[in-house]
């Protein structure tokens, strides 16, 4: 369910950027804190391996097939870890069919002193956090 609710908010944020923007247009919304700009990236997180579309894809691939593996194993996790890779799962699709559909993700969420993002973005980042903290913090030990 958070998988699906996650790729549905990044795919239909990322369609209202596409109607209503031109790339390059940015929009103050909390000035000078949060801008809505839309940027093209055909690279991977902050812009990074332009040149290697296909090794992207293909990561991404190999990813989301491990993730849906662990989430459709019967007893594949604790809450918070299940939580994470759902989050991790919802962003990295989004992220895919954008990648398939037009070459490049749609990235429209501007701080100004990070690189633009999105939606799935945030979920990924915040998906990968939940597993850090569920292998690290949150791990009973064994006996």
């Amino acid at each position: 369910m958070v998988c699906a609710a996650t790729l549905i908010a990044d795919q239909i944020s990322k369609h209202l950027i596409r109607r209503t923007f031109i790339p390059g247009e940015s929009h103050p919304v909390l000035d000078p804190v949060l801008y809505l700009t839309y940027v093209q990236n055909t690279g991977s997180a902050f812009g990074l391996l332009k040149e290697y579309t296909l090794v992207v894809i293909l990561f991404s691939l190999a990813v989301i097939g491990y993730l849906a593996w662990e989430l459709l194993k019967a007893n594949s996790g604790e809450g918070i870890a299940r939580l994470g890779a759902a989050l991790v799962l919802g962003g990295a699709l989004g992220n895919l069919i954008d990648r398939l559909r037009f070459g490049f993700v749609v990235d429209f969420i501007d701080l100004r002193v990070w690189p633009v993002f999105n939606v799935g973005d945030s979920a990924i980042s915040v998906g990968v956090g939940l597993l850090i903290w569920h292998s690290i913090i949150d791990r009973k030990p064994e006996r």
